[in-house]
């Protein structure tokens, strides 16, 4: 007896939702990142205005001076929707992981002398403070943006700001050996010592900008893109001549968290400069603004972290860096 075994193709009606294929059109399967980021939120039948804010709409466009004719033109060049981002994060943790076992496990912290610690800890675990103002900041982005396609991008940035502030916590965990003294010093540094005042009234003056397009520009492509380069690139270098590679192992997520979050900066800022000259000179307006405002409040720090005679030149060759990675990633000429 013999058996002969047929397939059958199975055609499907359709190879997406329709909200998707009524921008890819219908024939055209859609990306997981496209399923989970076009037309989610909420446009229509809002049952009533805010009670705390009843000249707007729940994600009301006229929230921001941006104005785009479809805020589902940003993509996200990292492709992040919950899945895709879980999966990088938790391969990201594994190494951070791992570099803090191998700290830990060769002592590697003993080889470094009282004086570099305490340097360490004078100049990182207080941007912990810095880095929960900085998930405020994305929450609130979040809340009150407009379109899926930047709003959960900034979530995501939000929650991984916590996990920084957590690795920064860890740091001075083992400076003190667990004893949390150094995170209740690094708390009284920002509260209190002069260096960090101009820093702490920058990010408090950021938790109260009501346009969130303003504060996605101050927070996440100036702040950020004076701050990481200040600490983990040239901070982290100097104090490599004593330290070796230790503190570098210990801030490695940091590094790569923000080398991958550029990507996404810049399409972003790309993306609006692209749709109009008002767009492009709003954007360029706030970004020349809040660099001046940023290079004063880290300048103290930037001494206190480098010394007086180049903090001030690393603030401006940081400065001069950021303008070009605008201009050549973004197209924004400041």
């Amino acid at each position: 007896m013999s058996i002969e075994i047929k397939t059958t193709s199975i055609e499907p009606l359709r190879h997406t939702f329709s909200n998707v294929a009524a921008r890819l059109g219908v024939d055209k399967p859609a990306s997981r990142y496209q399923e989970a980021t076009f037309d989610l939120q909420p446009t229509v039948n809002f049952h009533y205005r805010p009670t705390w804010d009843p000249d707007f709409e729940l994600f009301d466009e006229r929230r921001t001076a941006i104005r785009m004719q479809d805020w589902y033109t940003f993509r996200d060049p990292r492709q992040f929707y919950y899945g895709t981002w879980t999966i990088t994060r938790s391969r990201q943790q594994e190494v951070a992981e791992r570099n803090f076992g191998f700290v830990e496990k060769r002592n590697l912290l003993d080889t470094v002398s009282k004086e570099g610690k305490a340097k360490a800890a004078e100049i990182l675990l207080p941007l912990r403070h810095l880095e929960y103002a900085a998930n405020l900041n994305n929450c609130y982005i979040t809340a009150y943006g407009s379109g899926t396609a930047i709003t959960q991008a900034t979530s995501f940035n939000a929650i991984d700001r916590l996990g920084i502030a957590q690795y920064l916590s860890r740091l001075g965990l083992l400076l003190d050996g667990n004893s949390g003294q150094a995170l209740d010093q690094a708390k009284q540094d920002w509260m209190q010592s002069g260096h960090w005042q101009p820093l702490r009234e920058l990010a408090e003056t950021t938790l109260v900008t009501k346009d969130w397009f303003e504060l996605y520009v101050a927070q996440n492509v100036v702040l950020d893109g004076l701050l990481y380069p200040l600490i983990y690139e040239r901070f982290d270098a100097a104090m490599a001549p004593e330290a070796g590679s230790t503190f570098s192992m210990l801030m490695e997520f940091q590094n790569e968290w923000y080398a991958d979050t550029t990507r996404w900066v810049d399409a972003t800022i790309k993306t609006a400069v692209a749709e109009s000259d008002q767009n492009r000179e709003q954007i360029a307006s706030w970004t020349h603004d809040w660099m001046q405002r940023c290079s004063a409040a880290l300048g103290p720090v930037a001494d206190r972290a480098l010394g007086e005679n180049q903090g001030a030149a690393v603030l401006d060759e940081l400065r001069d860096a950021l303008a070009q990675r605008l201009e050549k990633k973004a197209g924004l000429s400041l």
